[in-house]
């Protein structure tokens, strides 16, 4: 059953993505709630040191043995995860989940068009960057979108660039368990940043279930399964598909929080998400995979 070996080694890390995305969305809709009380950097610190807390227990990242080659990666790795998250946070004070996921997007989409070798792939990135354009800040736009909230999702975008390249080679050797070590690292620069620029409420009790499960969701859970993904999934693929995100960042900000887009930008979330499936699409018959599984 060599056929069925191949599908189900393809779509199992697939399935594990969009559940990963799932929860991170889910996770960022109810951590933007929170922003009225403990303010963004105050999240931002609950969230990576509460999630890395659970990671660390679950993977007890101190019995870990890295090469030298892998040390630098994984230093790259978990400091681009924590830089991620404090950007990414601060940019949804001001501009809406949907639209800052998809500046986001760039870091993902960069990664895609370099690693293309086809013409076909072309077609999809220049579509996605079509969405791109009609959400970025420009011309009669400038009054719609806060410019330095989109800097800051897209400062996210190139962490998240860092994010995919030096996690598959952190990841190579211990997969999962190389994510509570990258949040740990994260965790001792940008904890103590947050919680500096937080609010007095980050410390009242009632705070800390919405902080837990701001961690779970958008730290623990996610992160484990897109290592798991990561590490069983060439990168181009990995970041088209993580370019799904903008549509359900939209749909949670929308159901969560009320958040509206005006026609062009659902036009434009539409043009990335259609670059998205246009490029998975056309990169699964990839024959480089068929050889590596035969052999």
């Amino acid at each position: 059953m060599p056929g069925l070996s191949r599908t189900s080694s393809v779509w199992l890390p697939v399935a594990v993505i969009l559940i990963a995305m799932l929860s991170i969305q889910s996770g960022a809709s109810l951590a933007k709630s929170l922003f009225p009380l403990v303010g963004a950097p105050g999240v931002t610190a609950l969230r990576i040191v509460l999630g890395t807390a659970i990671l660390v227990v679950i993977f007890k990242p101190w019995r870990l043995r890295f090469k030298k080659e892998q040390r630098l990666p994984l230093l790259f790795y978990g400091l681009s995860l924590g830089a991620m998250n404090y950007l990414f946070y601060l940019s949804i004070q001001t501009i809406p989940l949907g639209i800052a996921v998809a500046l986001e997007f760039t870091g993902p989409l960069a990664v895609a068009l370099f690693s293309s070798r086809r013409p076909v792939d072309f077609i999809w990135v220049v579509l996605a960057v079509l969405g791109l354009w009609f959400l970025l800040p420009l011309g009669q736009s400038v009054s719609e979108i806060d410019l330095t909230g989109a800097a800051l999702a897209l400062g996210a975008g190139a962490c998240w660039a860092v994010y995919i390249l030096t996690g598959q080679r952190a990841g190579e050797e211990h997969g999962p368990a190389t994510v509570a070590l990258g949040s740990l690292i994260a965790a001792i620069l940008f904890v103590p940043i947050g919680m500096a620029q937080a609010t007095e409420s980050i410390w009242q009790w009632s705070v800390m279930p919405i902080g837990l499960a701001v961690a779970i969701l958008s730290t623990a859970l996610p992160y484990s399964l897109e290592m798991i993904a990561l590490t069983r999934l060439p990168t181009r693929i990995f970041g088209t598909l993580m370019s799904m995100e903008p549509a359900l960042a939209a749909i949670s900000g929308m159901v969560f929080l009320g958040e509206t887009l005006t026609l062009t930008q659902t036009l434009a979330l539409c043009s990335i998400i259609a670059a998205s499936m246009g490029s998975t699409l056309t990169m699964r018959p990839e024959p480089k995979v068929e050889k590596v599984d035969i052999n």
